[in-house]
């Protein structure tokens, strides 16, 4: 049996027309890094030549003369995830190809800068060890377990120097869950980790095209399946990003002129199981499959909207055309259902990069010591699982380490400076600014009487125990939150250090859950 990765049904993460895009280089003086991006199949020019030399197809730097140099480019990729393999091809380089590579793996929250992602201080996981490669050739390495964690960008090094003409980073999507609340979103997209897992031909297009980022520009970025002979109809099988709600289908066939279906039907299954196994084999375990879209007509060369009567619920959509022929998209538009969300954000959660989960959980209690127990303690199976994690160590901290969790909430009433503009910040330093703003939404339409009640009583609490009044805010009223406040100024210092880390414990709790749920 071989050993090589299978790399059938994984995206190529750092594809331009995926979005991604080298945002910093040390050197391409023969080539620009940016064409190992390209999709298609690199090529030679012999005899051709620029101002720097000739004429390579892909990414080429100059000769060194040190020893012990490299050089490198790091990759934005175009959706997070959890690379599996890369394809370092060096295609045409002969006598200029590198003579091994590493691969290094780095999660960055927000839109960081060229100089920002090259800064030393960026932590990077070892994805592939240097390892000799191949000149001439297509060379796919697979990506050590201990790098199997979601990550944003990707350095690519060679040593000491020369020419890789494509670069092919093939991995799981994982999106960052709160990027489909309060939307509606199409479910059955790749750049949200939907996934077409199997389909019965595709000789001319290829079926990881239906649902592709953007537009298809020309028939060849569609699925298009051979001319069928005799009675049947071909069919392909999306597997969503999460388990939803589909309200609306989108059925494009432009570009298919004389080859379009003669109409198409969708069919929806429920197996969230098989999530994380997209063999082609797992669709044989769906035993029901229910109407989603009863057989319709469809018109060449056209974008084609039906909006469902009642929404339905499915974690896989089986296409079906009619007898044969192409289509150019295939969107499905809803909203992740409860469980749906719950285990996407596990799923992200557990394949965090220790770093960016540290992160996430400062934003929901500020103890650096239980954000790593807690992250260290990953996967957890279910939320039940997490929060009971959560409540463990928390109580198994000390009154310093409850105290620091303390100083990162604001006094009831202050709920922070307005937010930064997302700009390099990450989402989880966001989330945790704006908990507190959420959480006291109560004290909005407080009288000011009350609200400088609650100044001074904060003031009272402070001199007496020596850090500040923290109480679960979320669902009480603000007349409630003041008269806890009088009520607890009468513990003695021990009893209400314990009252204080019960109340971090409910509000950590509240935002474990918002993290993992949603709103």
């Amino acid at each position: 049996m071989s050993d090589a990765p299978d790399l059938t049904n994984l995206v190529d993460l750092a594809a331009a027309r995926f979005g991604g895009s080298v945002v910093a280089v040390n050197d391409e003086f023969f080539a620009l890094a940016e064409r190992m991006l390209l999709p298609e199949p690199p090529i030679a020019r012999p005899g051709v030549f620029t101002e720097r030399g000739a004429w390579t197809d892909g990414w080429e730097t100059r000769r060194r003369r040190d020893l012990y140099g490299s050089d490198w480019a790091i990759i934005r990729l175009g959706a997070p995830g959890v690379v599996r393999a890369v394809t370092v091809d060096t295609s045409h380089f002969t006598g200029n190809a590198p003579e091994s590579v590493e691969i290094h793996g780095a999660t960055l929250g927000g839109y960081p800068s060229a100089a920002e992602v090259a800064e030393a201080s960026v932590s990077w996981v070892a994805l592939v060890p240097r390892t000799p490669v191949q000149a001439d050739a297509v060379n796919v390495l697979p990506v050590v377990r201990a790098g199997h964690t979601r990550v944003t960008h990707l350095r690519l090094t060679i040593h000491p120097d020369g020419g890789v003409a494509r670069l092919r980073v093939h991995g799981t999507v994982i999106p960052d869950p709160r990027l489909l609340d309060r939307v509606t979103s199409d479910l059955a997209a790749a750049y949200l980790g939907g996934v077409v897992i199997a389909c019965s031909d595709m000789h001319y297009g290829d079926r990881h095209n239906l649902n592709a980022s953007g537009e298809a520009r020309v028939m060849g970025e569609g699925w298009e399946t051979r001319r069928r002979r005799g009675v049947g109809h071909e069919w392909a099988v999306v597997r969503l990003a999460t388990a939803g709600q589909v309200i609306r289908a989108e059925v494009d066939t432009r570009h298919f002129h004389g080859n379009a279906p003669r109409s198409v039907a969708l069919w929806a299954a429920s197996a969230p199981e098989l999530f994380g196994n997209d063999e082609v084999s797992s669709i044989e375990k769906i035993t029901r499959w229910y109407p989603l879209l009863p057989q319709v007509r469809v018109q060449p060369n056209t974008r084609h909207l039906f909006d469902l009567e009642v929404p339905v619920e499915a974690t896989h959509v089986r296409l079906e055309a009619f007898p044969d022929g192409g289509l150019a998209r295939l969107r499905l538009i809803g909203t992740p259902i409860q469980t749906g969300r719950q285990q996407l954000a596990m799923r992200w959660f557990n394949a965090l990069s220790p770093g960016a989960a540290h992160a996430e959980l400062l934003g929901c209690c500020g103890s650096e010591d239980w954000a790593a127990a807690v992250g260290d303690g990953r996967p957890y199976p279910t939320l039940a699982a997490l929060l009971d994690a959560a409540s463990k160590h928390w109580w198994q901290l000390t009154e310093a380490d409850w105290l620091e969790a303390f100083t990162a909430h604001p006094r009831i009433g202050e709920r922070g400076a307005p937010l930064p503009a997302p700009t390099t910040s990450t989402r989880a330093t966001l989330a945790g600014m704006d908990a507190p703003r959420r959480e006291q939404a109560a004290l909005d339409n407080a009288s000011l009487d009350l609200k400088a009640a609650l100044v001074a009583g904060n003031q009272e609490y402070e001199d007496r125990f020596g850090y500040i009044f923290l109480v679960r805010a979320a669902g009480r009223s603000a007349e409630e939150m003041l008269g806890l406040l009088r009520e607890r100024l009468g513990n003695d210092p021990a009893t209400e250090l314990r009252v204080a880390a019960g109340q971090q414990a409910e509000i950590t709790e509240l935002r474990l859950r918002r993290l993992i749920s949603g709103p």
